[in-house]
């Protein structure tokens, strides 16, 4: 157990929930769409950091920092591991996590410890307490978070931290960092846009934020309004900002990058040129001589086709289920909630099922077909299982996204490639936004509002029975409507349903699957990452 500098250590670490509840306590209630306080008094994180002793630690950390809208969760992961294959003691701080808070604290590639976090923790957290006064209160939720991985990363004396924005770039509690040995910038598009703004010059010109005078910086290509924002800031800054390419696959000899999705190969290349730049410029250019970008090393490919990251991309079975005795039930997990990210969503999906399905004859597939999956899956009963699959869609997303841009995005590349999906569950997310760990987790008997899900459901419908957007606004579903809290389907239609709680959707599939084995029922989960870890917990449990 780690001690603190004070010399003070707790005698024994408090078990883990009273930690969780204590870190709720800094969550706030209020919108993230109240734009009453910009920045919300940066300053004070520097005022944090002297109360940590942390002010004369970060400036010698050797940082890589890495913003952006879609893949900065991936190009970091790929930065990781690379830089970890490499030999160096990585540091890993991501967002949002999926199950566990520990997530993201990533030490050597791996979530820290629960006997370390709980050191870490509670020796941050009452020395924070303890000095919190009027002027400065105690840090919010995600402000102690970053707090909390500089501290550890500091402690554990990583040779990088590799630290990924939160939220926009230049008022993001990571920022305190003012010299990274490197920054990037991922692929820019509309996401945060009651925070960030509603052009993508202006969303660039928050991810920008994280330039440093005189500090390279690489990015993707952009479209040409994000692209001016980020090269007029960075000469502004004396950044020398590069586009890096996407990764030729040739360069990986025959292998597979680790995270699946063509999207992956931009990522990938962002994270090739960060890497190769931090080893440069911390004096190590023997690993790697990268100029003409026409060979790998060795460890560069094998952190490349061996990163994982949980909630992209993720194929898991349902372990309850047997697929000889009790039907196939698995879920295809990915947390967009982007446009641009759910079309690659989408593209994996696709490619995913049909190469789990060679017989399946796609070609005859017809999107917005009038049975209910219940009556299509009775229909296909007994055939043999190797032709019979059912793709099903389970979605939620947060209320400010537009569903009539993410759901039509999803659905049109999907059928783009012959795939379309037999029935659409809308659900609410368990976790809640406001508390952590098991106290995240609502009463049983708690009422839920559902209106977002039916507005969801209306959505689905009118795509699938084709109407225009303009009728959509005001038409209903026509639907069978159950209030009895007994029953887990609230309004069932032919191409869809919304459930009151995620498990009792879950119950449903795992009640069809083993009503019909010799179906393969594939599930893709997307639209929200909260989603995709709840289905996570509920799944691996």
């Amino acid at each position: 157990m780690a001690e603190g500098e004070s010399g003070s250590a707790r005698p024994a670490a408090p078990p883990y929930e009273e930690a969780m509840e204590a870190l709720s306590s800094l969550i706030t209630k209020r919108s993230r769409a109240d734009k009453s306080n910009k920045g919300d008094r940066f300053d004070l994180l520097f005022d944090y950091l002297k109360v940590l002793d942390l002010d004369q630690q970060i400036p010698q950390m050797k940082v890589i920092h890495v913003a952006g809208t879609k893949g900065k969760g991936s190009t970091c992961t790929f930065t990781e591991s690379i830089l970890r294959n490499c030999g160096f003691r990585t540091g890993l701080f991501t967002s949002p996590h999926l199950i566990d808070v520990r997530e993201r604290f990533r030490l050597d590639g791996k979530d820290i410890c629960e006997e370390k976090f709980l050191a870490y923790f509670w020796w941050c957290y009452d020395r924070l307490k303890e000095k919190a006064s009027e002027d400065v209160p105690m840090p919010t939720y995600f402000r102690f978070l970053a707090l909390l991985a500089f501290k550890i990363f500091a402690a554990e004396q990583v040779d990088v931290a590799i630290l990924e924005v939160g939220l926009g770039g230049k008022f993001d509690a990571t920022n305190v960092v003012e010299a990274p040995i490197v920054c990037g910038i991922s692929s820019l598009g509309f996401d945060h846009m009651e925070i960030l703004g509603n052009t993508l010059g202006e969303i660039a010109g928050e991810k920008a934020g994280i330039f440093k005078r005189g500090v390279p910086a690489f990015t993707v290509p952009q479209p040409d309004e994000a692209m001016q924002v980020l090269e007029e800031r960075a000469s502004q800054l004396d950044v020398n900002l590069q586009v890096a390419p996407p990764l030729d696959a040739n360069l990986l000899k025959g292998l597979k990058l680790g995270l699946v999705g063509e999207h992956q190969f931009l990522n990938a290349g962002l994270a090739v040129v960060l890497c190769s730049t931090w080893l440069q410029r911390t004096g190590h250019q023997d690993i790697t001589c990268l100029q003409q970008m026409s060979n790998l090393p060795e460890q560069f490919i094998k952190g490349l086709t061996s990163a994982s990251l949980q909630g992209r991309a993720q194929i898991v079975p349902d372990r309850l289920l047997n697929s000889e005795s009790s039907g196939e039930l698995v879920f295809y997990l990915d947390g967009a909630h982007s446009p641009e990210s759910m079309e690659a969503c989408a593209k994996w999906f696709s490619l995913a099922v049909k190469e789990e399905n060679p017989c399946h004859n796609w070609g005859n597939q017809q999107g917005g077909d009038s049975k209910s999956a219940n009556a299509m899956i009775g229909n296909n009963y007994g055939k043999s299982s190797a032709n019979i699959s059912t793709q099903i869609l389970l979605f939620n997303c947060m209320s400010v996204r537009d569903p009539k841009l993410l759901l039509p995005h999803l659905m049109n590349t999907c059928a783009s490639y012959g795939v379309h999906f037999k029935k659409a569950l809308f659900v609410p997310n368990i976790s809640v936004y406001y508390k952590v760990g098991s106290h995240a987790l609502p009463p049983s008997n708690s009422q839920v509002d559902l209106s977002w899900q039916l507005a969801l459901q209306r959505v689905w419908e009118n795509l699938i029975q084709g109407e225009k957007e303009g009728e959509a606004k005001n038409i209903d579903v026509a639907g069978d409507e159950v209030r009895d809290d007994t029953e887990a389907c609230i309004r069932s239609c032919e191409n869809s349903a919304v459930f009151s709680s995620l498990p009792l959707a879950i119950k449903w599939l795992r009640d069809n699957a083993q009503q019909n084995r010799s179906v393969r029922f594939q599930v893709l989960v997307t639209g929200s990452l909260h989603l995709v870890g709840d289905v996570l917990r509920l799944v691996k449990r």
